[in-house]
């Protein structure tokens, strides 16, 4: 009758899911810009280096000299315009300046007002990445009933199984509500 077992091994193709949408939190928390410089900011931009859409950082060099300022220095002078253009077409919300070589971007302090609007927006994606982990836990527990029906495994074993899915999807629940409070605290930081 048992073909199926429950263990460790039957929850890491589960567990390796639920880490990966803690992944994509923080990386989606890292291009929230918070007031300070930060250079993941910019991962999402690409500009057009001879025909290919290339990410900023491989054609440019980028740095943060002061807290609230990033500089772009591009390898090819004649790339200034098209990262210029880049940065602008993009959500960033800041206009480039340009001394002909070196293109700085100054981060301005954030008003009461957007920290509370990063601060909801963080809150929602943290709610994404719960209704991720939810769903994984729906996808083990599903297949898993489908086993208990075929008679692959017992009752108890499901039973088991679903118990820690369930601890399992409580972890990652609360590795992600920590997330999501450490990142409002460092956006309502003045």
């Amino acid at each position: 009758m048992t073909e199926i077992t429950v263990n460790q091994q039957s929850l890491k193709p589960y567990e390796d899911k639920m880490k990966v949408a803690l992944r994509v939190l923080d990386e989606d928390f890292n291009t929230i810009r918070a007031g300070r410089a930060n250079p993941r900011v910019l991962d999402k931009i690409t500009v057009d280096y001879y025909g290919v859409e290339s990410p900023l950082n491989q054609v440019a060099n980028i740095q943060v000299p002061e807290a609230r300022m990033i500089t772009i220095q591009p390898w090819e002078t004649n790339m200034l315009k098209e990262i210029e253009r880049a940065i602008n077409m993009s959500d960033l919300g800041i206009n480039p300046q340009s001394d002909g070589k070196l293109i700085r971007l100054v981060f301005p302090q954030l008003t009461e007002e957007r920290r509370k609007e990063l601060a909801r927006e963080v809150s929602q994606l943290g709610e994404q990445s719960k209704v991720s982990i939810r769903n994984v836990r729906r996808e083990g527990i599903d297949t898993y009933r489908t086993h208990e029906k075929d008679n692959k495994i017992s009752e108890d074993q499901l039973y088991k199984f679903e118990q820690k899915m369930q601890d399992l999807t409580d972890k990652y629940t609360a590795e992600i509500d920590k997330a999501v409070e450490n990142k409002e605290k460092e956006l309502m930081e003045i």
